[in-house]
């Protein structure tokens, strides 16, 4: 049982500094999109904060509030859960855009058409689809663990997700303006609506923020053969 909650602790620290790593990615897009190789620079700084933060949370590693293993129930139902999110996204998204790759691509010349804001699929019921399927997993861990540091990252993960998720939010507004406002009216950012799902979509200018948008010549549907894992 002790390598299962060092794992747990582990796997905690990963999925906590998520949102750091796209602190890296997507404030900086044009600049990175200037290097020929932007992940030999955002790789090694992301390694430097869950090393950082691997060290912060050394000494509490072992101490747990709670010791059962019927723990492990519920958070087994919340990895379902985010795998189910991550195979969506994935088919609908592809792999590019889970790791950062498509946003820092050069913006594509020869494209015929603008984006798209997506508000359909996933994007229907919650704005932020990847982000609820990482916090099910760090609280999946948390929860199974029982380990004080996780519930800890999960704070942190939830503090750093909101700037990033603001930040997100702030340039898709900019970009898609009232389209983008209405569909923030009517649909959560990270707690799913269960509601008959809507989709609000229409062509739009180019936006950096991958998990929105659509890219040219390419609309997506939300009845697109689904597939397994961005942000």
């Amino acid at each position: 049982m002790g390598m299962v909650l060092v794992l747990a602790w582990m796997a905690a620290v990963l999925y906590a500094s998520i949102p750091c790593y796209w602190f890296l990615v997507q404030p900086l897009a044009n600049f990175w999109r200037q290097k020929r190789f932007p992940f030999r620079a955002i790789l090694p700084l992301w390694l430097l904060i869950i090393g950082g933060l691997t060290a912060l949370t050394w000494p509490w590693h072992t101490l747990q509030l709670y010791k059962t293993s019927w723990a492990w129930l519920p958070a087994v139902a919340l990895f379902a859960a985010a795998i189910s999110v991550y195979r969506r996204m994935r088919a609908q998204f592809g792999v590019a855009n889970f790791t950062g790759d498509a946003e820092l691509r050069p913006p594509d010349a020869t494209a015929t058409s603008a984006p798209r804001l997506v508000t359909s699929g996933m994007h229907a019921r919650v704005r932020h689809p990847i982000y609820l399927a990482h916090l099910c997993m760090l609280l999946g861990f948390a929860t199974g663990s029982g380990l004080a540091v996780n519930y800890g990252l999960l704070a942190f993960a939830l503090i750093t997700g909101m700037f990033m998720i603001a930040l997100e939010e702030r340039e898709l507004e900019r970009r898609f303006g009232d389209e983008w406002r209405e569909y923030k009216r009517r649909v959560n950012a990270v707690l799913p609506s269960f509601r008959r799902a809507q989709s609000f979509e229409g062509a739009r200018p180019q936006c950096a923020c991958e998990n929105h948008v659509a890219p040219p010549g390419n609309p997506i549907s939300p009845a697109r053969p689904e597939g397994t894992l961005r942000q």
